[in-house]
């Protein structure tokens, strides 16, 4: 479960699966935006996490063709590589790191 301070916002690309983003808001308490078309340096994470999925599966495919134990695989190993964004820490680290500052407020 996410604190609260991470809960504030949620950045999306346009596309129709968000059609029900309303909804997604009223269920997570996260207010979303929307990028500008044709602006992918507005989702910069985003953007490059996409590329690291596409060295697993290629685009097209829905990722519901794929087994459970495949894209949890994928999950752990994309949270176990050092990202230059976090200081060359793994996601997991980071969020090791962060959770531990929380506990000692």
């Amino acid at each position: 479960d996410w604190p609260a301070s991470l809960r504030r916002t949620l950045t999306w690309d346009q596309g129709r699966e968000l059609y029900h983003h309303e909804e997604i808001e009223d269920l997570t308490g996260f207010r979303i935006y929307f990028c500008d078309p044709h602006a992918p340096w507005q989702r910069g994470t985003n953007e490059n996490t996409n590329g690291l999925l596409r060295e697993y599966f290629p685009k097209g495919p829905s990722l519901a063709h794929y087994p459970l134990r495949d894209l949890t695989q994928v999950e752990r190993e994309l949270n176990e590589r050092p990202r230059r964004v976090l200081g060359d820490r793994t996601p997991a680290e980071a969020m090791r790191r962060w959770s531990r500052k929380l506990a000692y407020r």
